[in-house]
């Protein structure tokens, strides 16, 4: 079926073209009219919300700053958050069930607590390392990127970067309207609409909504969810806004915790098995409402400010563990796991921006605050007390895979309430119209306090643990010509124990673990913005990292002594080439290593930490054959990785080969088609144990027909 399609396809690629040129020859229209989507990503001269609170553009910005447009991230047909994200320059996935899907790996550091996810610029607060929202791409307007430390911004965390997930927004000009309806192998199906425009000359809106199923590239790995994003914007004059947003999103992902490794190799009999249990289940479900008003005080002076609320609540229902018994040449499978996650933020975050001179010198200001109460109720079923369940044994290859095991219960087992605060500026002085200075400070206190629940629902408060650190950035950029930036920074992080939410009262004892950044580089815009390229070099240096005492072989004692570092060179390149070529390059080549690490006696230090490539590259062609025609080649390649801190599991790395073609069958309307993992690659996007592989999706075709009104 498959090589049916892969034909049909070749045979459209040639006979489409001949059909858009006769076409063109009866028809002249404006290219950029024609409903292809997806010619152009980063805008060198466009202002950025990521890298700076000043709105810097990317040029300006004393650090690496990437922009992926939704429009660009739909053509190409990413399905989710992660996919979109890690066509980004040095970004790799690390997502599994138990971190929401949501894991990603930056600049040689991994997971929720090393690489932040934000929406509309506000920071989400991982429950035991886990985040679930947002993750549909079609409610998103782009994605932006920072690589390298963010605490200066964004508080505790994100010592790899940062990741912020903006929504569409409502418009004045005009109403629009899009659409998409799409399907494709493992009976994959998605549809999306959305509208948008002014209610009158002060009311504005836009909603959208999309629906997505698949039965999955493993047995009994269907999958299907919901999101709803809806904006309200009124302006009652040209200074002064208010805009109400509520997002939605109903999960229940793939139920998959990976594949065992057969005798230490990928198996082909087992490949497309699923070792969880046929009950299981994995259903998120996340509601974030939101106000924002923006309120020009007086030339040059803006004040903004959002409040916000989000509730999450997450379950699982699983049997997650797998391992090939050389000796019984069974699968023994362990981990009976039910958890359940309630949680609520509250927060609001408000600054106020002067644009105002300083003796003849351009000069910018940004200061403010963040302020979030956050709530976490935590269930489970392993609980102290709790009756073993028994390991659930099977042939690796022919086997019932039985159901949930319910004999234990779930029940409330703890929990926190954290206040966090914190206060920031950040400036920007232009000494002459080639230099610049950029300064940026973040105060932040957090406290924590967390309640054991027994199984009569008494409560013991078992911590009350309060953070506070100071964090600050400070880079220049040079610019001899206003399409050419160099750059240089140095910044400092502070990256939590864990997750903050979920502070152990193991860990009570010590601090958050600190680093710091030295960046260099250059960002340059050349044939008339047509297209751009940035280079950067930096280190990355965390220590205070917790150690079992490597004195005491027995003990559990920790020490807080440990460090670690990367050191890298990240580029990337955009071009808009004559006759309707266009290209995306990046790479990223960088050295993780623990350089001071010991654990029960045994020492990790020149080993690399698990879940970092370290090589990473993505490159995406495009060809319009015609105004109406549109073809797409992409690669991406992610090195090797290790899933332990003794590397002695080795998970291969691995290049991938998407592609697609557009075609404007009128204006308005187009049909694609994509093809995904073209070469039938197998491959694993991580790991969930050291030889338990999260497999990528093989080879799937996807068709689709997308509007826009």
């Amino acid at each position: 079926m498959i090589k049916t399609i892969l034909s049909s396809s070749a045979l459209a690629v040639l006979i489409l073209p001949t059909l858009a040129y006769a076409e063109d020859a009866s028809e002249t229209t404006d290219k950029s009219d024609i409903f292809v989507l997806g010619t152009r990503d980063n805008d060198a001269d466009a202002s950025t919300q990521t890298g700076s609170r000043l709105g810097l553009t990317i040029l300006e910005t004393p650090a690496s700053v990437e922009t992926l447009s939704g429009d660009v991230i739909r053509a190409r047909g990413d399905l989710s958050i992660v996919d979109a994200v890690t066509r980004a320059t040095g970004i790799s996935s690390v997502a599994n069930p138990g971190n929401g899907g949501t894991g990603l790996a930056a600049r040689g550091f991994s997971d929720q607590g090393s690489v932040m996810i934000l929406y509309d610029g506000v920071r989400l607060y991982p429950g035991a390392g886990t985040v679930t929202f947002p993750t549909n791409p079609w409610t998103v307007d782009r994605i932006e990127v920072l690589r390298g430390p963010a605490s200066v911004l964004y508080g505790q965390g994100a010592i790899g970067g940062a990741v912020n997930v903006i929504s569409k927004k409502p418009r004045q000009d005009r109403t629009a309207f899009d659409f998409e309806a799409g399907y494709g192998s493992q009976n994959s199906w998605r549809i999306g609409a959305g509208v948008g425009g002014p209610v009158s000359d002060t009311l504005s809106y836009r909603i959208d909504a999309s629906r997505t199923g698949s039965d999955g590239w493993v047995e009994r790995g269907g999958s299907n969810g919901l999101a709803i994003s809806g904006s309200l914007r009124f302006a009652p004059t040209d200074n002064f806004s208010l805009t109400l947003s509520d997002d939605y999103s109903d999960q229940n992902p793939m139920r998959y915790f990976g594949t065992p490794l057969i005798g230490g190799r990928l198996d082909d009999r087992n490949k497309r098995l699923n070792y969880d249990v046929s009950d299981a289940v994995i259903h998120y479900k996340d509601n974030r409402t939101t106000l924002k008003a923006e309120w020009g005080l007086a030339d040059g002076i803006e004040l903004v400010s959002t409040a916000y609320r989000l509730t999450t609540n997450r379950r699982w229902r699983n049997l997650e563990s797998y391992f090939w018994n050389g000796t019984t040449g069974k699968v023994d499978r362990t981990d009976y796991l039910g958890i359940d996650h309630a949680q609520t933020q509250v927060g609001d975050q408000t600054s106020l921006t002067v644009s105002r001179p300083i003796a003849d010198l351009n000069n910018d200001f940004v200061i403010g605050f963040d302020v979030n109460h956050i709530k976490f109720k935590h269930s489970n079923d392993f609980y102290p007390g709790a009756a073993s369940i028994p390991d659930s044994p099977v042939d690796p290859f022919v086997f019932v895979p039985g159901l949930f095991d319910t004999t234990v219960p779930i029940r409330p087992v703890f929990r926190t309430r954290t206040l966090q605060y914190s206060f920031f500026a950040e400036d920007r002085l232009e000494l002459n119209d080639q230099i610049s200075l950029v300064a940026a400070i973040n105060h932040e206190h957090a406290n924590v306090k967390r309640y054991a629940i027994t199984a009569n629902a008494a409560e013991t408060q078992v911590l009350d643990k309060s953070l506070s650190n100071t964090t600050w950035r400070v880079g220049g950029v040079y610019q001899p010509l206003p399409t050419l930036s160099l750059y240089a920074q140095y910044a400092t992080a502070v990256d939590p124990l864990g997750s903050l939410v979920t502070f152990s009262p193991r860990t009570a004892q010590f601090k958050n673990a600190t680093g710091d950044q030295v960046e260099a580089g250059f960002k340059t815009s050349f044939w008339n913005g047509r297209g751009t390229f940035t280079f950067a070099a930096y280190r990355i240096v965390k220590k205070n990292l917790l150690v079992r005492d490597p004195a005491n072989l027995t003990s559990t004692t920790l020490l807080q002594v440990g460090q670690r570092s990367s050191k890298g060179l990240e580029g990337s390149l955009s071009l808009e080439l004559p006759e309707g070529f266009g290209l995306d390059a990046n790479a990223s080549v960088l050295n993780a290593r623990f350089d001071a690490f010991n654990a029960g006696g045994v020492s990790y230090t020149g080993k690399t930490p698990p879940g970092v490539p370290e090589v990473t590259a993505n490159l995406w062609l495009r060809y319009d054959v015609t105004s109406r025609f549109q073809t797409r080649l992409g690669l991406r390649y992610v090195g090797k990785t290790y899933s332990d801190n003794a590397n002695q599991f080795r998970v291969p790395g691995y290049a991938v080969v998407d592609g697609g073609v557009s075609f404007a069958v009128t204006k308005n309307v187009a049909a694609n088609l994509r093809v995904y993992n073209l070469f039938d690659k197998d491959y694993a996007t991580t790991t969930y144990n050291d030889e338990q592989w999260l497999l990528g999706r093989p080879r799937s075709v996807d068709f689709s027909i997308s509007a826009r009104f």
